[in-house]
């Protein structure tokens, strides 16, 4: 360091200064530090150049030469400082270093420094020249390095410093006219920090939107954590979500096969019907029927009660469906459309006309002119939901191809031959009588044999005649069990089985999955008659005598009463 440093505390050596690292200057007394010596800058010191451009040159030990860069270590006496030896000389612009042993010559400097002609430039001079070091009056302290500038710094620079290295002097602010020079106008302050010596500011405080977004984002925080805290306690412990009352505007909700109760409640709620799954399975599991609810079509509404949804969905007839059942015949079949779809009375039984050809009949279906519908017998028992917009034409379609796979799945068309019957269709034929006239799907194989028996060529007792009643009930349209015998000979009609030989043109009913089985399969024990004395159980019988004891137990049972 130079002279120059002895003021309050040293003054490091800038590492943009020309000068720095050059050899070592022993020429100069170094002054004691109030820092320990470990941490005084080892830098060799230099004389600064005047504008009268007389130069001091490095004084060098006289049995030593000290390459540039190196440190030249003082001897301990070297380090000593004698107060009122030194003095600084405004004319001439240096200082005048006195002999610490009161010789006045420094034995070290015995060698006086020599000027060359041409020597070493000016490199104070120079446009690009770092500014040389101020008298000690004008300096101030090096600030600690533990506070909040030094801190700045290492962090590097920021938005602030590039501000402040904008500013101009006069702002304050050690800006390009500055150049880190401390000058009349700021006092004998520096005005500069950092690295370079450039003048900055502390840095800027964070502002209020920051901290204003931080305090939303911990309130958001704190907010939604006792949201969704709440939410589970109310899932876990409170009552759930439910509507009062019967609902609003109607919806129809399909129940699909196989759904347990929490399918059913999210397809409820889905469709706005009960506000919440929880609230529906608890009400389905307080009823009696509720975990017997069908799939299907339920015309219901928005806005309902659970409970109130589980009673509707528990009584069949609220189904938005219309059932085949067993054995039923087309003339109910289209009386259900018409009333689910809300038709007038009628317009199915049109439609099934108008439509014949157009609703997939197969083609050994209707090949009888006789036949009073042809439709009879291919309208397959099942339950067939309804939609909103459903028209009579596509529900008559579907059953039509659900008796057609049911047939085709039996195979009737290769066994018929087999069962001595002429047609395919004559086994649904024999299938809806045996539907017809069994009480119980117990009954159907020996109902199956009876009318094989009455059609065999050797039939005497009936002569090949099937003689049901529910033969002459269908030509009527009615189900009277009290068919006279008289009424069954007079009645001349193609369905009337007491007055024609064989079987009937087409079938009598839409006979089901059993009723079926047991015309392919029948019981072959050789039965020719059959009643129900008490109206619940069929007796079968192979001889007329039997069947006779069995008529005159059925008599006395109707005279009295039973």
């Amino acid at each position: 360091m130079t002279e120059y440093g002895r003021g309050q505390a040293p003054e490091p050596w800038h590492p943009n200064d020309p000068l720095y690292g050059d050899q070592g200057w022993t020429g100069q007394h170094q002054v004691p530090s109030q820092y320990p010596q470990e941490q005084q800058p080892q830098q060799y010191e230099q004389y600064e150049q005047y504008p009268h451009q007389q130069q001091y040159v490095q004084q060098q030990h006289p049995q030593q030469q000290y390459p540039q860069g190196q440190q030249y270590q003082q001897h301990p006496q070297d380090q000593q400082y004698y107060g009122g030896q030194q003095a600084y000389d405004t004319q001439a612009g240096h200082v005048h270093a006195a002999d610490p042993y009161g010789g006045g010559v420094d034995p070290y400097a015995a060698q006086q420094p020599v000027g060359y002609p041409g020597g070493a430039p000016d490199l104070y001079s120079t446009a690009d020249a770092y500014p040389p070091p101020q008298p000690p009056g004008r300096r101030t302290p090096i600030p600690d390095p533990a506070t909040e500038w030094q801190q700045d710094d290492q962090d590097g620079p920021d938005a602030a410093d590039a501000e402040d290295e904008g500013r101009t002097a006069e702002d304050g602010g050690g800006g390009a006219e500055d150049d880190g020079r401390d000058g009349p106008h700021d006092g004998g302050r520096r005005s500069g920090r950092g690295k370079a010596g450039k003048g900055k500011k502390p840095k800027k405080r964070r502002n209020g939107v920051a901290c204003l977004f931080v305090a939303l984002v911990l309130v958001g925080g704190v907010g939604g954590v006792g949201y969704y805290g709440y939410s589970f306690l109310q899932d876990k412990f409170g009552e759930p979500a439910d509507f009062t009352g019967e609902g609003t505007d109607p919806v129809d909700v399909e129940i699909k096969a196989g759904s347990s109760l929490g399918a059913m409640g999210r397809a409820l709620k889905e469709a706005g019907v009960v506000a919440s799954v929880d609230a529906f399975t608890e009400a389905a599991g307080a009823h009696p029927k509720g975990t017997a609810i069908q799939p299907g079509v339920y015309p219901l509404r928005k806005g309902m009660s659970a409970a109130a949804a589980v009673e509707l969905m528990t009584d069949p007839s609220k189904l938005n469906v219309v059932t085949v059942t067993e054995g039923m015949r087309n003339a109910a079949v289209y009386a259900a459309v018409d009333k689910k779809l809300k038709l007038k009375p009628g317009t199915t039984l049109e439609v099934s006309k108008r439509e014949l050809k157009n609703l997939g009949l197969p083609a050994w279906a209707n090949n009888n002119p006789k036949i009073m519908d042809p439709l009879e017998g291919f309208l397959y028992p099942a339950r067939y939901d309804l939609t909103k917009d459903m028209k009579p034409e596509a529900l008559l379609k579907e059953m039509v191809a659900r008796a057609k796979q049911k047939y085709e799945e039996l195979g009737i068309e290769g066994k018929a031959k087999d069962l001595g019957l002429e047609s395919p269709l004559q086994v649904v034929t024999v299938a809806s009588m045996v539907n017809a006239e069994g009480m119980n799907h117990d009954d159907f194989r020996k109902m199956a044999e009876v009318v094989y028996n009455r059609l065999k060529p050797d039939n005497v007792v009936t002569n090949h005649k099937i003689e049901f009643d529910s033969t002459i009930n269908y030509a009527k349209g009615t189900s009277n069990i009290h068919v006279s015998r008289k009424e069954a000979k007079e009645f001349n009609h193609p369905y009337n089985t007491y007055f024609n030989d064989g079987l009937t043109p087409g079938p009598i009913g839409n006979p089901g999955d059993e009723a079926l089985n047991a015309t392919l399969d029948p019981d072959e024990g050789g039965w020719m008659f059959f009643v129900s004395v008490d109206g619940k159980k069929t007796s079968f019988t192979k001889t007329y005598d039997e069947h006779l004891k069995l008529v005159d137990e059925f008599n006395a049972r109707q005279k009295n009463g039973g």
